[in-house]
């Protein structure tokens, strides 16, 4: 019989020092805000994974410890199971973190005022971190079509890459915020213009679980040989298991010289070594988690079918780019003909939301905002209650 998981419980997290509840005042600029901003979900921790770390609990000593032996045969395997990916154990090593991940490697791999490409809008440490080593980003922005979704500019990007002296290209995948599950063909194209030019791709991939209305992601590192020798994967079970305080993230990397010199430099700065929480939590996910990750993906489903209804029965001006991965639904509210500035005072002030100014996504990101439906469905029709007011008014 098939377990049956309650998405609809509420959970207070205030007091919790829950980033999303208990930093809107400094944030936003006021608390009495609904949270719907950053990328992690208002969902009980599965019980599977609260059982594990409660059992390590039980023993009164959390000293040093070692990789357990079923954490990284758990990441292979589900990256096997679930995508189809098969990679050797000698790949794989912990990070804590992705975005810290991304920094590691602007480190290792490019020097203060080298050249590095990112696909706005997108996912704004992209912009930050790169900026705050002292490197400089540039630019192939993506073309939004006609249905709402993006398509990379490949003519652009050769333009970008032919001065060569672009050492990194950044790769959201899925996207995030677009929520597109970039197709084989486009990866394919991706990687064979970075290889020509000696670009090495990474390649963020932590939605990659949360792939919705059966839409299949592809591993970069896998469309092809040159995908495959000019990448490093990072991915993790924290956005898919809502763990990401824990820290469990790792790196995929299949060729040996790029391994080598990420690899070396991450053990030299102990960098390498999880807490003692986060193979345990990961283990567990990637061997139980199968069923529960499809609970919560056929429920978000219906939260991000309900948006869009919504939006479009009412007829507020704004529509929902329905995302084909993650919980995080890309609003586009150009025909509200406001400022940026305006739109996010009519969010945050009038209708009293917490979302995601699209601005902070980089170009194209004016007239969008950002909001996080992996919550009780109660909420959001609450949220978009609040804002049918607002705007009707």
């Amino acid at each position: 019989m098939t377990k049956q998981y309650d998405f609809d419980k509420i959970i207070d997290r205030h007091g919790t020092n829950a980033l999303k509840t208990d930093v809107l005042t400094v944030r936003y600029g006021r608390s009495d805000l609904l949270p719907l901003w950053v990328a992690d979900m208002d969902f009980e921790t599965p019980d599977f994974i609260m059982e594990a770390l409660r059992e390590r609990l039980n023993h009164p000593v959390l000293g040093y410890t070692k990789n357990p032996d079923g954490y990284y045969p758990a990441i292979q395997k589900w990256l096997l199971t679930v995508h189809g990916w098969t990679i050797q154990s000698e790949w794989l090593r912990y990070i804590p973190g992705v975005v810290k991940g991304i920094g590691f490697a602007v480190n290792v791999f490019t020097k203060p005022g080298d050249r590095i490409i990112i696909q706005p809008p997108v996912y704004h440490p992209f912009h930050l971190v790169p900026r705050g080593n002292g490197r400089e980003i540039v630019y192939n922005p993506l073309t939004l079509l006609d249905d709402g979704l993006y398509a990379m500019d490949f003519n652009q990007l050769e333009q970008t890459l032919s001065n060569g002296d672009c050492k990194l290209l950044i790769l959201s995948n899925p996207h995030n915020p677009g929520g597109i599950v970039w197709d084989k063909a486009t990866l394919l194209r991706l990687a064979d213009l970075c290889d020509r030019y000696h670009t090495l791709v990474i390649a963020d991939e932590i939605h990659a679980d949360l792939t919705l209305y059966g839409h299949q992601y592809t591993p970069f590192a896998t469309v092809s040989e040159a995908a495959k020798l000019n990448s490093i994967t990072f991915g993790a079970p924290s956005k898919t298991f809502n763990i990401a305080g824990v820290v469990s993230s790792f790196a995929v990397i299949p060729n040996d010289a790029v391994r080598k010199a990420f690899y070396t430099w991450l053990s030299a700065n102990e960098l390498d070594e999880p807490t003692i929480f986060a193979p345990i939590a990961t283990e567990v996910a990637y061997i139980q988690g199968y069923e529960w990750l499809q609970a919560l993906k056929r429920y978000l489903e219906g939260t991000i079918d309900f948006v869009d209804d919504y939006l479009s029965e009412h007829n507020l001006g704004i529509k929902a780019i329905k995302p084909q991965a993650t919980y995080l639904v890309w609003l586009d509210c150009r025909a509200l003909k406001l400022t940026q500035a305006d739109l996010v005072d009519l969010f945050v002030n009038k209708a009293h939301l917490a979302l995601n100014d699209g601005a902070m996504f980089g170009p194209g990101g004016d007239g969008f905002m950002r909001m996080n439906v992996a919550t009780p469905r109660r909420i959001i029709e609450q949220a978009l209650e609040n804002l049918r007011q607002v705007i009707e008014k």
